[in-house]
This record gives structure tokens, sequence and C-alpha cells, in this order.
């Protein structure tokens, strides 16, 4: 475990937990580089097919952004910081507050128990990331506006007729649930769900403008960390001519 993440792999299946439970696996900053960075492992790793994201204790799965630690919410979020083609499962208990809601929607699929509850408080708040907009690519409208707007508790059985969730378990089965889909997907060919999800996220969804501004902040981000930025600024102090690597 390492900054409120706990990694774990069964077999091709890598399971990722935020674990916070004291703060109600609320993420904060170190706990979104984290998960960029677990994520990031995991899409290298070849033996590794699909990924599940879950929450400790029965609680919360997260409270959300932490407000006294407020973090780079693209770097956590599918299709933004966490950039693999691999099929990411949300697996969630107790409460799914704010930026919890939009790793449920931007997740390719998503088990509850009957614990869970989903809350998008920023109206309440008086504060916005605008990452929440994605929910009106991937449910109706009408479904969509109730939870962005209306700031109520909304159900794991009301999130399955919405379309948010595909399986509601009893409480805490909601990660053998996810773990039973998981490995069904873990023993088809890779690159056929892979092709099959980048043609869903590529030409299917249409991008909230939070999450094409996540994606440039994820490239520039790539570009500001780069040894060839090192290697430019070098460069140019020692007066050379720079070796660049592309990476």
């Amino acid at each position: 475990m390492t900054d409120g993440l706990r990694i774990e792999k069964r077999g091709r299946v890598t399971i990722l937990t935020l674990d916070r439970p004291d703060k109600m696996n609320a993420i904060d900053t170190a706990l979104a580089l984290a998960l960029q960075e677990g994520f990031a492992a995991f899409d290298a790793d070849d033996d590794q097919r699909v990924a599940i994201l879950t929450g400790t204790g029965e609680k919360a799965f997260t409270a959300g952004a932490d407000l006294a630690d407020f973090p780079e919410l693209w770097r956590c979020l599918p299709g933004m910081g966490v950039t693999t083609m691999k099929p990411v499962i949300c697996a969630i208990e107790g409460l799914c507050i704010g930026a919890g809601i939009v790793m449920a929607a931007l997740s390719d699929l998503c088990v509850a128990s009957t614990r869970a509850k989903f809350i998008y408080p920023e109206g309440k708040v008086g504060v916005t990331g605008g990452y929440i907009a994605t929910l009106a690519a991937r449910l109706p409208h009408k479904m969509a506006m109730e939870i962005l707007l209306l700031g109520r508790a909304v159900s794991a059985d009301r999130a399955f007729q919405m379309g948010l969730v595909n399986e509601v378990t009893e409480p805490g089965q909601h990660l053998e649930a996810a773990l039973a889909m998981a490995e069904d997907m873990a023993d088809m060919a890779p690159l056929v769900l892979q092709t099959l999800k980048q043609s869903v996220v590529s030409d299917m969804l249409i991008a909230a403008p939070a999450e094409r501004m996540g994606r440039a902040m994820r490239d520039l981000d790539r570009v500001d960390a780069s040894d060839d930025k090192r290697e430019g600024l070098a460069a140019f102090r020692d007066k050379r001519k720079a070796e660049f690597r592309g990476r």
C-alpha cells in the first residue's frame, strides 16, 4: 500500500483499492497520483487484462475530492490521466460522492451493492470541475440531469435503472461480482476487447469539455515530465545542440 492505495493482483486481474477509511476514501493529491501511477503500471503489464477499482470498508467507495487537499482529479479519471484500453470495472459499496460518480461513469462496467448511494453535491457546495457532465453522454438526458441538478441520494437500484450500474448485489458481494466479470473478460482475446473499447470511447461517446481539458492536461504533463524537456533546457544552457530521444 502507498499513499492511500492498495494494489493486488489476482491472476490476470488487478484490484486497485482506495484505502483512506478515516477520510471515507476521499481522493487527495497523493492518492490521485498513486492511482494514475497504479493504472499506468497495470496498463504496461501484458499479463494483466482487467482492472477493478473499489474502496475499503462499508461506509464509502469514496467521498470524492478531499477538500482539505484538493487534487488534480483528471489524473485519476479513466480516459484522462488513466489511459488504458483494457477493461475497467468499478465495484461500489457505501457512499459514492462527487468524483466517485465520475469514476463509475467513465469505467466500462459498474457493480454496486444495495448499500451504495450515489450523491453529486457540487450545486450545494458551490464548486464544480465540470467532469460530471460526462453523464449526459452515457445516460438518458433526464436521468443524467437528475443526478447533476438535484443533489439527491440515488440508490443502487435507481442507478441500475438509469444505466449507471450493471449489477446490484447483496451487501459485501460487490467485489466478488466484479471479479466474476473480470475473470470472464480475462479469458477473452485482449486485442478484441481493447479494440471494441477504443471504438466506443473514441468514436461513439461525446467527450464533455472537462474531459477534453483533462486529456490535454495529461498530454502536456507528459511533455513537462519528459527527458526531452530536461535535455532541451540543458542544451540551451550549455549552448549546444539538443539530443532528443522522444521520451
